[in-house]
C-alpha cells in the first residue's frame, strides 16, 4: 500500500503580522472617521471603513518590506561571515612576514616628506 502524500498547508501569516495589520486598520479607521466627520454620521462610517482598509494595506506593505530587508540582511551577514562565525578569519592571500619587524613608515622613522605627522602636537598652519 502506497502512502498518500499530505498536501502542503497554505502558509498563514504569522500572528505578529495579523496584529500589525489590525493595528493599521484601527488607526486608519480612527483617522478616516475623524476626516469623515465633516460630512456627518454617514461620513464618519464611510471614512472609518475606507481608513481601515487603507491602514490595513499600509501595515501589510510595511511588514512585507521589513521582512524583505531582514532577509537581505541575513543573507549579507552570512556572505561576509557575521553569522557563519568566520568574520576576521586569517584567510588573506599575501605571503607571511619573513622578518617580523614593522615597516619604517608605520614605526615613524621613514617619513617621505617634510610634513609634520598628524598624530603629533598641533600642526603649524599653512600660509
Amino acid at each position: 500500500m502506497a502512502k498518500k502524500k499530505k498536501a502542503d498547508p497554505v502558509p498563514e501569516k504569522p500572528t505578529h503580522h495579523l496584529l500589525h495589520d489590525a493595528e493599521g486598520a484601527a488607526s486608519g479607521a480612527v483617522a478616516g472617521a475623524v476626516l469623515g466627520s465633516i460630512a456627518g454620521p454617514p461620513g464618519v462610517v464611510a471614512g472609518a471603513v475606507i481608513g481601515a482598509v487603507a491602514g490595513a494595506i499600509a501595515a501589510s506593505a510595511l511588514d512585507t518590506d521589513a521582512e524583505k530587508q531582514s532577509e537581505r540582511t541575513r543573507e549579507l551577514d552570512e556572505v561576509i561571515g557575521v553569522s557563519g562565525g568566520d568574520l576576521g578569519a586569517p584567510n588573506l592571500k599575501h605571503p607571511p612576514a619573513t622578518v617580523g619587524a614593522y615597516s619604517g613608515a608605520s614605526a615613524g622613522s621613514d617619513a617621505s616628506d617634510e610634513e609634520e605627522p598628524a598624530e603629533g602636537p598641533m600642526q603649524t598652519p599653512e600660509t
